[in-house]
């Protein structure tokens, strides 16, 4: 592994500790991961800097709620005071609940998604702002929670039970969130090649004082009919240019 790959993974190492934290990391916590590295004070600030303005706290945690939209705010809202109606569990309960759902006890694994989801929203607050709607996100951990509900048999005690949702949790949100920017890839490249069409199919009408034919736009342009009539087809046969 060269450098500059040996320091993404060590800064993406440090994002997932600091998730695992509380959404924050101490100084020396940075020091010691990148000092295989052996970077300078100016590379250090950087990387600090980067931290900082993706939400990772430096020695204490940020404030998320300011990260979020007026919009999501408003719904982050209305949807705790509906989990302030849930009942409330005391440790040992919690324990209690996560021994006999690790059994397979339909109604215990049931509780342990009520006395998580909580925490559910707490994990979306920390990948807010990154193109997907908090909304999404928090119903993307809930699926994931309940599915880890079911499988807590495979833990040897209880008390790993809230690491390892809290994983799949994450492990959820980020897996929606790439999928979401491959979407989103894809559709700007639709876009591209429906303007592209568009522009040479504008350009060449213009130029003949009526609209063009496929084969036509074609040879002057120099794409194949396959693409052009693809483009077609992408944009619901809105490329007015072209008979």
């Amino acid at each position: 592994m060269n450098k500059e790959q040996l320091f993404a993974t060590t800064l993406e190492s440090v994002r997932k500790l600091a998730k695992e934290q509380g959404n924050c990391v101490s100084e020396e916590q940075v020091q010691e991961m990148f000092a295989p590295l052996e970077l300078d004070n100016d590379q250090l600030q950087m990387v600090f800097d980067y931290l900082v303005k993706h939400k990772v706290g430096i020695g204490e945690p940020v404030d998320l709620d300011e990260y979020l939209s007026d919009e999501e705010k408003d719904y982050l809202q209305e949807y705790l005071d509906e989990l302030e109606e849930m009942p409330v569990y005391g440790q040992g309960q919690i324990e209690a609940y996560t021994i006999a759902a690790m059994a397979g006890e339909a109604d215990a694994q049931g509780k342990i998604v009520e006395i998580f989801l909580k925490d559910v929203v707490e994990i979306a607050k920390l990948y807010a702002g990154q193109g997907v709607f908090l909304e999404d996100l928090i119903g993307e951990g809930n699926v994931a929670l309940a599915l880890g509900s079911t499988m807590l048999g495979s833990l040897e005690k209880p008390q790993e039970a809230q690491g390892m949702l809290g994983k799949m949790i994450m492990d959820a949100m980020e897996e929606f969130i790439a999928e979401n920017a491959e979407d989103e890839k894809k559709d700007r490249k639709v876009v591209d090649k429906v303007n592209k069409v568009q522009d040479a199919a504008k350009a060449l009408a213009e130029e003949l004082h009526r609209k063009v034919t496929v084969q036509e736009l074609a040879q002057e342009s120099g794409m194949s009919v396959k693409a052009i009539q693809d483009a077609v087809r992408m944009s619901g046969n809105q490329i007015e240019y072209l008979e």
